[in-house]
């Protein structure tokens, strides 16, 4: 495994020991973006996916864009900014319109389920990915997946099928699922992309 690139920390980066008796990166919770592209009738084709570097934990899996949030930065800007700079998403392809949150006794990660609403050029744009791709989602089960993403894609997959009839960005009100941790492996979601719970 080679070793990761270096470079100045951004706000919110950093290891929580968290009572679960893992460690988590972000200080302040984590958030990722899984974005689906749909037929005209509203059946979910695809899904955005990023292979992880192979410097990463679990390098050369495949997951979702994601990492550490911001102080103050809820989860969906959060989200949104980080396949910004990971996959070359811009905030203005995609709708938001919904969440799946992990709670841990204090940390989070938060899935954040968005609609392709343009075509965009989704590309790998830092060291943290070999490469983006949209892969048809009868095929993702069958990827080398990110442990805790392998664990979290039925109930993420489900939740795709459950999108409103109207997406809006989440808000008050808006669909938010929440996990347990007690169920999962290390945490039952993504983690941030080129991070890892220990």
């Amino acid at each position: 495994m080679t070793e990761p690139p270096r470079h100045a920390p951004a706000p919110g980066d950093g290891w929580v020991q968290c009572a679960c008796g893992s460690r988590h990166w972000g200080l302040h919770g984590a958030a990722g973006l899984l974005v689906a592209r749909r037929t005209p009738g509203g059946a979910a084709t695809d899904v955005l996916l990023q292979h992880r570097a192979p410097w990463s934990h679990h390098g050369g899996t495949w997951g979702i864009p994601g990492g550490a949030r911001h102080p103050d930065e809820d989860a969906t800007a959060a989200a949104l900014r980080e396949a910004g700079e990971e996959a070359g998403v811009p905030a203005d392809a995609v709708r938001p319109f919904a969440t799946r949150v992990l709670t841990h006794p204090n940390w989070s990660y938060t899935t954040v389920l968005a609609d392709e609403v343009h075509a965009f050029d989704a590309r790998a744009t830092d060291a943290e990915s070999l490469e983006i791709a949209w892969v048809p989602v009868a095929d993702v089960a069958a990827l080398d997946l990110l442990p805790a993403f392998a664990e979290a894609w039925p109930a993420l997959r489900a939740a795709l099928d459950d999108r409103p009839a109207t997406s809006d960005v989440p808000g008050p009100g808006a669909a938010t699922v929440r996990g347990d941790a007690r169920h999962t492996t290390q945490g039952g979601h993504p983690l941030p992309q080129g991070r890892s719970e220990e």
